[in-house]
């Protein structure tokens, strides 16, 4: 986390209005980079995340599908290296709008590499997927980045898809060029500011906060958690290498160490525990749609060739994101806790 490196730096990032651009903008701002903002704002948590963030960097309203506004936008920031964070996020939503998910998450890909392809200047650009782009082959170990693309449910297929993207664009455009292209696939990310539906740690901050036990769909599916600054801090690393011109192209996992990964019945007992209530939870006997029941990330590349690990585990990652909620809904400013745990999470790194 090099504050020498990332001064006066050009960035331009998508979906900075969203759970985990928000955390990036402040933490990049906070190291000196010069910051460039595209996102839509959609709903009232993006309105407010777009006020507070105004401060730290210029910013636009726009559509990432949008192949022409996201090229002016593009040419006018003229960034040194791009991160794509915009997307549509939501499994479950997914299944009720899975055009415009293929639309934000393909063609959204596709047209913010393109503008890369266009602007010039920039060295590097880093495209944030997940960690269900893999087709799900129901083995007990984690996927490495060499396994099958694929997608039961709408959104997964988006990312596998948006990866897909990310090859062409870069072997039939931009590696010739001299722009590095990266995917990330990050596993299921938590901390404080997320305010999505059909989340596990929102939906308990909203049913803690209002009395009621929280609505369990599969206690037992088990999934990568971990803090929002975990990946993030890859991001970053992985990005400055590309922008040193360190051969870093290709896809890239980020999730926890084996021992943390955890069940959805585990985190909820964790988290009431952290909230300080007595867990609380039914189980949602109702129809849903497909979900994957157990879902791993074998992160040894970027433990190897990055030197990235991850420094918080499971049950500091539910601390953190408990603290962040209780003491933003006594009404301490979101940027001061946001900046709060940035410094305490850099200090890892300084011991």
């Amino acid at each position: 986390m090099d504050a020498a490196f990332w001064k006066g730096k050009k960035v331009f990032l998508t979906g900075h209005t969203g759970f985990k651009g928000s955390w990036l903008t402040l933490w990049l701002s906070s190291l000196g980079a010069e910051l460039y903002g595209y996102s839509l704002v959609q709903d009232e948590a993006q309105e407010k995340r777009a006020a507070m963030l105004a401060p730290f960097l210029k910013q636009e309203t726009g559509d990432v599908g949008d192949a022409s506004a996201v090229a002016r936008a593009m040419e006018s920031a003229r960034p040194d290296m791009v991160i794509h964070l915009a997307a549509q996020a939501l499994v479950r939503f997914s299944y009720k709008e899975p055009l415009a998910t293929f639309e934000s998450n393909v063609m959204g890909t596709a047209c913010v590499l393109d503008a890369v392809r266009k602007a010039p200047g920039v060295r590097c650009a880093l495209m944030i997927t997940t960690d269900k782009c893999y087709e799900d082959q129901h083995w007990p170990w984690g996927y490495r980045e060499t396994d099958r693309l694929g997608g039961y449910d709408p959104y997964s297929a988006s990312k596998a898809a948006a990866e897909l993207v990310c090859a062409a664009w870069r072997s039939s455009f931009l590696a010739g060029g001299g722009v590095t292209v990266m995917s990330a696939r990050a596993g299921n990310v938590i901390g404080g500011g997320d305010e999505a539906e059909d989340r596990l740690i929102p939906d308990m901050v909203r049913a803690f906060s209002a009395g009621r036990s929280v609505h369990l769909r599969n206690p037992h599916a088990v999934r990568p958690w971990q803090h929002v600054l975990e990946p993030l801090a890859g991001y970053m690393h992985l990005t400055r290498l590309a922008y040193e011109g360190r051969d870093v192209a290709g896809a890239w996992n980020f999730g926890p160490d084996d021992a943390q990964v955890q069940t959805v019945e585990w985190m909820t007992e964790h988290f009431s525990q952290a909230w300080g209530a007595e867990p609380n939870w039914t189980r949602d006997e109702g129809s849903h749609p497909h979900e994957t029941d157990v879902l791993l990330l074998d992160c040894s590349k970027a433990r190897r060739l990055l030197n990235w690990h991850p420094v918080l585990d499971a049950g500091q990652a539910l601390k953190w994101t408990a603290e962040w909620y209780r003491r933003s809904l006594k009404g301490e400013r979101t940027v001061d806790l946001c900046m709060e745990q940035i410094r305490a999470y850099t200090r890892f790194f300084q011991e």
